[in-house]
């Protein structure tokens, strides 16, 4: 990078930047071992504590006398601040140093951790969910924001490749953990530790973070657009909130009305950036001019849908539809968490040298493991036991590793460095509007054609729609390079 673009550490920038710029590098440092070690682990601690709750859910009611309300905001404060805040919380980073933006979100996230284990009541612990879901979208852009700009060549690839092994682990062992903590019952805490439990790790990211993480910005960026972030957090607060709360309200017209105003706004905000596009601008237009940037925020808004789609109903299916129990059901998540860390670690192998064939793959893999479920389900009928469909699931598990840790570093691939915080944050933005969307489907996917009972013949239909979703996503990644071959570079020409 442009040494402007550094802060005034030389003691930790040399090795790592060093490495950074050796494509043909084979080994990564211990500190840059650490390094990325430390920005993962801040990445699974949002993964986790975005799913981590659902389980705890039932106690956590019985605890604190949460309403039905409270329950949802749960969830929906999270996940609603989390949206709003990616896109700005990526530009803070250009902005202002993507390491110190880390812990600052970090140190955020630490402490609403503290506030959720020791609150005394539904409003507290909503407020302090808030609160988590902001630091997050502070936190969560640099992630891939310093991978971007630290690693190159093959320690790249094997970077991204365990980003991938993360966003597997983490969304589906949230709620196993949820589970076994809250069953736990440790020093008689009942389901505090669920989130108590981020406050030794996020003390221990701060402090490896501080020492092992490179500071960098971007090298023109000098203010922050303060109208462009107001439009697109008001813009995605119109969008996402009618699509998460839709459904339990049954769609009423002001979930359309609000809906069009997001997109409208939005609409607003894309016009104020293209005014700004010379005077430091919240987004960047000029990324959506790669057909490769652009393509791979589509595929992965798909994977988003996928997700929200599939995991909800998936998990109502097991409990309702095959009477599993919810530990037998958790360990039909677990099944499918082996398989997609066997399919990610098989990605951080490759390094990088099938570029858009590897993600293909995961993709017409997970057709076919649908494919095979979706016959075996209807074969099978109610007598599917948990070892009989171990197989398709595994498949399945193995397929989507194959496809996130690639899909983000193909998609940044090319973004300049300056850019990087910006592309991050719409990037994780696109997965959690892709996320938002699937769980809307839900209602008239999975509960329309059958009254409200989740049975057989209704995850079958939701079978279908994920297969066709894994069509659009295996044909979005066209837009991907076939081979994996130019980098960003700098200013300075790296």
């Amino acid at each position: 990078m442009n040494s402007s673009a550094l802060d005034n550490e030389p003691e930790h920038t040399p090795e790592l930047s060093d490495r950074a710029s050796s494509g043909a590098a084979s080994k990564m440092t211990t500190a840059a071992r650490i390094a990325l070690a430390v920005v993962l682990t801040g990445e699974l601690m949002s993964i986790l504590d975005d799913a981590v709750v659902m389980t705890a859910m039932p106690t956590i009611q019985r605890s604190l006398g949460a309403g039905p309300a409270a329950l949802q905001w749960l969830t929906a404060g999270y996940v609603l601040t989390f949206a709003l805040g990616l896109i700005t919380g990526g530009r803070l980073g250009d902005l202002y140093g993507r390491r110190k933006t880390f812990l600052l979100g970090t140190v955020g996230f630490t402490l609403a951790s503290l506030l959720c284990g020791i609150a005394a009541g539904p409003g507290m612990l909503i407020a302090a969910r808030v609160l988590q879901g902001g630091a997050a979208a502070v936190m969560i852009p640099q992630v891939l924001a310093t991978l971007h700009v630290t690693f190159a060549g093959e320690n790249r690839s094997r970077a991204f490749g365990l980003y991938g092994a993360v966003l597997s682990l983490g969304s589906v062992a949230g709620p196993v953990l949820g589970g076994v903590l809250t069953e736990a019952d440790l020093f008689g805490l009942s389901w505090r530790p669920i989130f108590l439990i981020n406050v030794p790790v996020g003390l221990v990211v701060l402090i490896l973070g501080r020492k092992f993480v490179i500071e960098s910005t971007a090298a023109k960026a000098d203010r922050l657009d303060l109208a462009g972030m107001l439009l697109s957090a008001t813009a995605m607060l119109l969008i996402v909130f009618p699509l998460t709360e839709g459904q339990a309200h049954g769609w009423p017209l002001w979930c359309f009305a609000m809906l069009a105003s997001g997109l409208l706004l939005l609409g607003v905000f894309l016009r104020h950036q293209q005014h700004r596009k010379n005077d430091a601008p919240l987004v960047a237009l000029s990324l959506f001019k790669s057909n490769q940037f652009a393509g791979g925020l589509a595929a992965q808004l798909t994977l988003g849908v996928l997700c929200g789609l599939f995991f909800m109903t998936w998990s109502l299916y097991l409990q309702h539809g095959l009477g599993m129990s919810p530990l037998l059901a958790a360990l039909a998540f677990v099944t499918l968490a082996v398989g997609e860390l066997a399919g990610a670690m098989t990605a951080t192998k490759t390094a990088g040298r099938f570029a858009r064939r590897l993600p293909q793959i995961g993709a017409l893999t997970a057709l076919a493991a649908i494919t095979a479920y979706g016959i075996q389900i209807n074969s099978a009928r109610a007598d599917l036991t948990l070892l009989a469909m171990t197989a398709p699931v595994l498949l399945l598990g193995f397929g989507l590793g194959l496809i996130g840790g690639p899909i983000a570093d193909l998609t940044l691939a090319k973004v300049p460095h300056e850019s990087a915080g910006s592309a991050s944050g719409l990037f994780n933005t696109a997965l959690q509007l892709g996320y938002a969307l699937g769980i809307a489907l839900t209602g008239p996917v999975f509960f329309s054609a059958t009254g409200g009972a989740p049975n057989r013949d209704s995850f079958t239909g939701v079978l279908w729609w994920v297969g066709g979703v894994l069509a659009v996503m295996w044909a979005f990644m066209f837009c991907l390079p076939r081979r994996a071959n130019g980098r960003a570079e700098d200013s300075a020409g790296r």
